[in-house]
């Protein structure tokens, strides 16, 4: 098993407790200790790095490190002390890291991915060719070798992908103080000792207790007595956003991952499902601009990544927003003869999709949540006309108050009130029952949803407008 580290060792706990890190955390912060390290460096002051090391923690050694040149990485890596170098390759990115170790040797890579986490090396990995990682995982010791090739049969969207091996089992037939033991004996290995896991011979599980229990019981009790048999557990193939939603929905510190024949493969802590929610997260907000997730960091992207992740989507949508242009052809006559309807193109358009914009993206983050599902969007659709009735209501008032300050008429003011009245209700109703939608063809509506609908809130408001304007002002 791997050696991993107390929460005081990765969360920069060296800080001397008469010393106030918050200067150095601080961005400000993080761009001076940049400086001195690249000055350090370049004097060689091996010893100056080491005085760092000892004041600073890897996460605030993975926010220097991405910004130094690769010979300065590499310089830093034979000065800082080897227990530390795990830590910080635990801290940084799986794409950073993956940079890191490919500047070094095959056998330096090998015996540092072995002091990690075996889910953590395990993303480290994803990010080499095959045969890249394999002439790693050779030289790595068998048994860690063994979880790393085992866990990379797990897809990375499943919860699988996201679990470690390194937790506390004991029998059925073991009893507390028999527990006890096994955590002593473990307690540098596991990833957490908060609880401990009842399996059989063939690593069924049966049960589990908490740390809390355990040491107030008296030590001859069977641990069968102590365990929760009911225990909350999740498939290796289930998705890693259920299986983080699972564990924070029941408050807990870890979730067991089970095969189909309910054998123990591993657990799932804290940590891990704060990284997949930020990395969810993180996806939805990309999406919801047009644009595809990003597969490492913003800093180390390049523009060419960049341009292939948007592209599409502004292609796409430049060919969808063509027929504004066929609508406002199609209604030249009512512009050439009210010119003043003309003027206020620009806030019609833009208020819907604004409105549609704030319904999406609140009714997205519910379904994320769990909040509403697609038998739902009845009672959605409904909430959100009366909130668009009331919005447009407002908007109309100031859009006519717009409109008698441009001094175009109280025809053309009334029709601009009405129509946002109508856009506004229009672009609500729609956006509301858009993603329950695409939800149910098996689109991820987080893609689609905000510049679909402002792209159809553009067309089919200005119809609403210019039909609006031929009833009342066109004879």
């Amino acid at each position: 098993m791997t050696d991993l580290r107390t929460d005081d060792d990765t969360a920069g706990g060296k800080t001397p407790p008469d010393e106030d890190p918050r200067d150095e955390t601080s961005p400000s912060g993080n761009e001076a200790l940049r400086l001195e390290v690249q000055a350090l460096i370049h004097e060689r002051e091996r010893e100056g790095v080491r005085g760092l090391a000892d004041r600073l923690g890897p996460t605030e050694w993975a926010e220097i490190v991405p910004r130094l040149d690769p010979a300065e990485i590499a310089v830093l890596l034979r000065w800082l002390p080897d227990d530390e170098i795990p830590q910080l390759l635990e801290e940084l990115s799986p794409d950073e890291a993956a940079r890191i170790l490919r500047s070094l040797t095959r056998p330096e890579a090998a015996a540092l991915l072995q002091e990690i986490d075996p889910d953590d090396a395990t993303d480290i990995l994803e990010s080499f060719e095959p045969d890249e990682a394999e002439s790693i995982l050779v030289r790595m010791r068998p048994t860690d070798a063994s979880e790393i090739r085992e866990l990379s049969t797990y897809g990375p969207e499943t919860a699988g992908g996201i679990m470690t091996p390194a937790f506390v089992g004991v029998p059925a037939t073991a009893s507390a103080s028999d527990a006890i033991a096994a955590i002593r004996a473990l307690v540098d290995e596991a990833e957490t000792v908060n609880y401990i896991y009842v399996i059989d011979d063939e690593r069924h599980l049966l049960g589990v207790l908490s740390l809390y229990r355990l040491l107030l019981s008296p030590a001859d009790t069977p641990v069968r007595e102590l365990m929760a048999a009911d225990t909350v557990r999740i498939r290796a193939d289930a998705d890693r956003e259920v299986a983080a939603r699972l564990l924070t929905d029941r408050n807990l510190l870890a979730i067991p991952v089970v095969d189909e024949e309910d054998r123990l493969l591993g657990i799932i802590t804290e940590d891990d499902v704060a990284e997949v929610l930020e990395a969810e997260a993180t996806e939805d907000i990309e999406r919801l601009g047009g644009s595809q997730p990003l597969s490492m960091p913003y800093r180390v992207s390049g523009v060419a990544l960049l341009v292939r992740k948007r592209i599409g989507w502004l292609l796409l949508l430049f060919v969808a927003e063509a027929y504004t242009g066929t609508v406002l052809r199609a209604f030249s006559d009512e512009l050439s003869s009210v010119v003043a309807l003309s003027f206020f193109i620009p806030l019609l358009i833009g208020t819907g999709g604004n409105i549609g914009s704030q319904t999406t993206t609140l009714v997205v983050r519910a379904m994320a949540l769990g909040e509403v599902r697609l038998r739902d969007v009845g009672w959605i659709a409904f909430k959100e006309m009366r909130v668009g009735l009331v919005l447009g209501g407002i908007m109309a008032l100031a859009a006519y108050a717009r409109a008698y300050i441009l001094g175009v008429g109280t025809d053309v003011g009334i029709v601009v009130a009405l129509t946002i009245l109508a856009i506004c209700l229009w672009a609500a109703t729609i956006a509301a029952i858009l993603p329950l939608a695409l939800r149910r063809i098996r689109i991820d509506p987080a893609v689609v949803s905000a510049p679909l609908i402002s792209t159809l809130v553009d067309g089919t408001g200005l119809v609403i407008y210019f039909e609006i304007a031929k009833f009342l002002l066109v004879r």
